[in-house]
């Protein structure tokens, strides 16, 4: 059964959003091509019986998204190919009602608002000068340097062993360190289901990308091993704390069989530890143990509060120059109203309250989750902000992620994170922060029910 083009009785209300996510759902699946052409408006609003006015609006959110684009003269072509379009999270909510368990984020409550308000009231009182007027980023960011250290050393890292930036959060790190590491052609592996921008970043920065097998740990040392001796490998790039889609924790012994690999092979790391202290408990940070190769990356973005896009970025010290000077070419510095809030929140015990509130709030969710989905097989960690489900008896991941969405629940599909080409494993990721406790247990009632049930067709009416 083909996806595109559509029948009319497939389109749901809004028929403008849905032909839209229908094109999208073409181009995951390779049925539309990067350089396809698409009809034109008019022929595509007489063959679906859709005004042109709701196919003009289809296209232009898909141009919003960055899938298509229009040439005058030429007509409109599909611009993005698979790992372009594939994210996990939905990019607004339908309406009210709708149970968005697409996105990974903290849990926020009118306490986080609140304490923000205040901490911008006591900014209004005795904020510094060189908060809105310094430019050059060493002056700026200087005198934020301890509190930096403090939070690292929380993380597990010992300070002094390695240079440090300030960064707008996890991505801006995660962009630095990939093209601090890695060149132009060079080779970075990874978990076979990774970080959803992974993929496309190492594209648009010309890099390949290579998904490992992983087991219970993480990536198994042995395939590690053997695409080192295959190739040169620059780079590994690891999730091992939690934050990766089937919430995989790393034994303290994983991590070191892996820093001898990497050190046998001369590969570098790059560490993502977004989460930073959110699992108590956990092994040392792999910077912990080879400090002379790794990049780690945190932030308090998402053991905090999402909207503080504050974070650290290591590196060995024979990496600093090389670093800075690509944090200048693209993000210039940290901005420094949110390294005074991040800063002082971390001085004053504000960001250690947070985190420990967040990690309360998460186990609660976390058990919440094992309760309604007793029996159903499925993976977690004590205090993550996901959970991993299998795909349950004769389901599909895109029938389950479709059927969930019908009944107003949306979930990531595994194969946003898929690094791999055979990939081996498949199921969803549903994230337990973004809504409140009630819509929670409503929204994972409704996946019980369904990975009880058999599949059935999915009927999708205007």
């Amino acid at each position: 059964m083909t996806i595109w083009p559509p029948k009319s009785d497939e389109l749901r209300r809004p028929a403008y959003k849905s032909l839209a996510d229908t094109l999208v759902r073409a181009v995951d699946a390779g049925e539309l091509r990067s350089g396809d052409r698409l009809p034109t408006h008019r022929n595509l609003a007489i063959d679906l019986g859709l005004s042109v006015q709701t196919v003009s609006r289809a296209y232009d959110e898909l141009i919003r998204r960055g899938v298509i684009a229009g040439e005058v003269g030429r007509g409109t072509f599909v611009r993005a190919g698979r790992s372009d379009t594939k994210t996990p999270y939905v990019p607004d909510r339908e309406n009210e009602e709708f149970i968005d368990f697409s996105i990974l984020m903290p849990v926020f409550e009118p306490m986080h608002l609140e304490t923000m308000k205040q901490a911008l009231t006591r900014l209004g009182a005795d904020l510094p000068a060189s908060t809105v007027s310094a430019f050059r980023p060493s002056t700026a960011l200087r005198k934020y340097n301890g509190a930096a250290v403090k939070w690292l050393m929380r993380c597990g890292l010992v300070p002094g062993t390695q240079g440090l930036l300030m960064t707008n959060g996890n991505t801006s790190a995660m962009t630095i360190a990939l093209m601090t590491v890695a060149g132009a052609g060079d080779l970075i592996v990874t978990e076979e289901l990774g970080h959803h921008t992974l993929k496309a970043l190492t594209r648009y920065l010309g890099l390949r990308i290579q998904g490992l097998e992983t087991d219970a740990e993480g990536i198994v040392p042995a395939a590690f091993a053997a695409s080192c001796r295959r190739s040169a490998v620059k780079a590994i790039y690891l999730m091992p704390s939690g934050l990766n889609p089937q919430t995989l924790m790393m034994s303290a012994e994983r991590r070191a069989e892996l820093v001898a690999i990497a050190r046998r092979h001369d590969v570098l790391i790059i560490e993502n530890d977004a989460w930073g202290p959110l699992q108590p408990g956990r092994p040392a940070p792999i910077a912990a143990l080879a400090p002379e190769r790794t990049f780690y990356f945190t932030s308090l973005t998402k053991c905090i509060m999402p909207g503080l896009r504050f974070g650290f970025l290591t590196m060995p010290e024979a990496f600093e120059s090389a670093a800075a000077n690509r944090h200048l070419v693209t993000s210039w510095m940290a901005t420094p109203l949110m390294a005074e809030i991040g800063s002082r929140w971390i001085e004053d015990g504000t960001a250690e309250h947070l985190l420990t509130w967040q990690i309360e709030a998460l186990g609660v969710r976390n058990r919440l989750a094992a309760r309604v989905l007793s029996g159903i097989p499925f993976l977690s960690s004590p205090n993550g902000m996901h959970i991993w489900l299998p795909m349950p008896g004769l389901w599909t991941e895109e029938a389950f992620v479709a059927h969930s969405r019908l009944n107003g629940v949306a979930i990531a599909p595994g194969s946003a994170f898929e690094m791999s080409e055979n990939l081996r494993t498949h199921g969803v990721r549903i994230c337990l922060g973004a809504e409140t406790l009630q819509a929670l247990e409503r929204g994972l009632t409704i996946i019980a029910r369904l990975a009880r049930s058999n599949p059935e067709p999915a009927l999708l009416t205007l």
